[in-house]
């Protein structure tokens, strides 16, 4: 009985409210803005002012918390994005250098041909490098063609400049080529223009150098000149290679008063650590220069 006398009057009470609130907001939109309600909003606007900003100052840091956590995961999320974008940038980089050095390489390798006095008919096989031999002399490298292509054993390897070997170890779908820079190599090579002949070594540990050896005095070699292969056979070298194909630059010349011969070093036209393809020759062709046969 109490409880329900209780809940009547708390209706009774909330009724009334409502009807002092529609009262009030009828008389508060019907006055003018100097009105008595009009001046109780601005009295109490000035008393909570202050308290407003107190606590707008006191919550600040509470919002610039949140504000900092939401723009840190923001900017994290660009950032994985943009470190995405990088690398993408980066592998269609490499993938076009790449493909650039390749032809600037290929491009090369065919304008060899046409170098005047390189040997004709000698039916190049391209191939690409595959394998490169891990000692500092880089004295074998391992291509992609093999005795199925037509490649067979001593046969001529040219890249990008000029001679870098000869064909040593042939399978069936690969070969081995031993590269002029190896410690066995010998090649028989002249001087162009002035005919002196002699045979090209390796400086070994030094794949950018090459001795010409055996050259007399009475031939003098100057700097600046290009030495091919001879094509001739000598006491030291059975030659297989035809003539013309280029070896390398005269870069110095040692003086010595007490040998007969100089000591003349070379350069390779050939990027012998850097080559990516190459050209076996299968067949001796002949040389152009004066129209002799390849000996």
């Amino acid at each position: 009985m109490y409880d329900s006398k209780v809940i009547r009057r708390r209706r009774a009470a909330l009724a009334i409210f409502v009807v002092l609130s529609l009262g009030m907001l009828t008389v508060y939109f019907g006055e003018s803005g100097g009105g008595a309600l009009h001046s109780v909003q601005r009295g109490a606007q000035a008393v909570f002012a202050p308290l407003e900003t107190g606590v707008n100052r006191a919550l600040k840091p509470v919002r610039d918390l949140f504000g900092w956590v939401g723009d840190t995961f923001d900017a994290k999320g660009e950032n994985e994005q943009l470190r995405d974008e990088v690398t993408d940038l980066r592998e269609r980089l490499g993938e076009s250098e790449t493909a650039r050095h390749d032809v600037r390489e290929l491009r090369q390798l065919v304008g060899l041909h046409e170098t005047d006095g390189f040997p004709q008919g000698t039916e190049p096989v391209g191939a690409r490098v595959i394998v490169r031999s891990p000692t500092v002399w880089y004295s074998t490298i391992g291509i992609d063609k093999g005795s199925g292509d037509g490649i067979r054993l001593d046969q001529p390897v040219v890249a990008a400049g000029g001679l870098v070997g000869k064909v040593t170890d042939v399978t069936g779908g690969s070969a081995e080529v031993t590269l002029i820079t190896d410690a066995s190599s010998a090649v028989a090579a002249q001087v162009m223009p002035n005919g002196a002949t002699g045979i090209v070594h390796p400086v070994i540990g030094n794949p950018k150098d090459l001795l010409l050896d055996y050259i007399t005095k009475g031939r003098r070699v100057t700097e600046g000149t290009i030495v091919v292969t001879s094509g001739f056979a000598t006491d030291e070298v059975q030659s297989i290679f035809p003539r013309g194909i280029p070896i390398g630059r005269v870069v110095r010349v040692d003086p010595d008063e007490f040998e007969q011969f100089q000591r003349v070093h070379l350069a390779p036209l050939a990027d012998i650590r850097g080559i990516d393809y190459v050209q076996v020759l299968t067949e001796r062709g002949v040389t152009t220069q004066a129209g002799v046969p390849a000996q």
